[in-house]
Order: C-alpha cells, then sequence, then structure tokens
C-alpha cells in the first residue's frame, strides 16, 4: 500500500537530509581552515553533484516534515483507514515536490 511506501520513504529522506548536512558542514569547516580548503569544497558544492544533493536534501527535508504532520494526525487516531492513508500519502509526495519547487524558486532563481 501507499502508505507503507511513504513510510520507508521517511526513513530513507532522514538519510538523504544527512548527506546534505555533511556536504554543508564540510563546506563550512573549509571555510575556516583556509582558502585552498574553501575552494575544494566550494567546487563540490557548486558541481552538478553538489546542487543534485543538496537539491535532494532540501526534497527530503519538505518530505520529512510533511510525513511527520501526518504522524500527529496518526497519533491523534486519525487518517487511519486505509483510504484517508492513501490520500495522505500522495498529499505528502506532490506536497513535497511542490514545496521543494517554491524554495528553488525563491531561493535559487
Amino acid at each position: 500500500p501507499m502508505a507503507a511506501i511513504t513510510s520507508i520513504l521517511t526513513r530513507a529522506t532522514g538519510q538523504i537530509m544527512l548527506a546534505g548536512l555533511l556536504l554543508i558542514v564540510w563546506w563550512l569547516v573549509a571555510a575556516v581552515a583556509g582558502p585552498r580548503a574553501f575552494a575544494q569544497a566550494d567546487w563540490v558544492l557548486r558541481s552538478w553533484l553538489g546542487y543534485l544533493v543538496l537539491l535532494g536534501s532540501v526534497w527530503a527535508l519538505w518530505y520529512h516534515f510533511l510525513a511527520g504532520i501526518r504522524h500527529f494526525f496518526y497519533d491523534a487516531g486519525l487518517l487511519l483507514n486505509r483510504q484517508d492513508a492513501h490520500q495522505v500519502s500522495w498529499f505528502i509526495i506532490v506536497g513535497s515536490v511542490v514545496l521543494t519547487v517554491l524554495t528553488l524558486i525563491l531561493f535559487v532563481f
């Protein structure tokens, strides 16, 4: 069922966010370490792979946030039937993509 898939994705997004966090921490530590270290870290961060990791991290953050809200409803005993869980699962997927695109529009373009 879709609710099970989104539940597994919630755990995976935690790991994806960690990859982005490690990249940002490396970039910040390199900034303190000196110009040469910063240039290397900055090159990686601004490469297509760095952008892809950061984009994935932003999506994972929004996904994880929306999935956390769903769990508040679950804890309250709401949205537990199959049809509601299916609809909310799709809302989380679509909502996280829309919020990621809005984030890109607001902060990148």
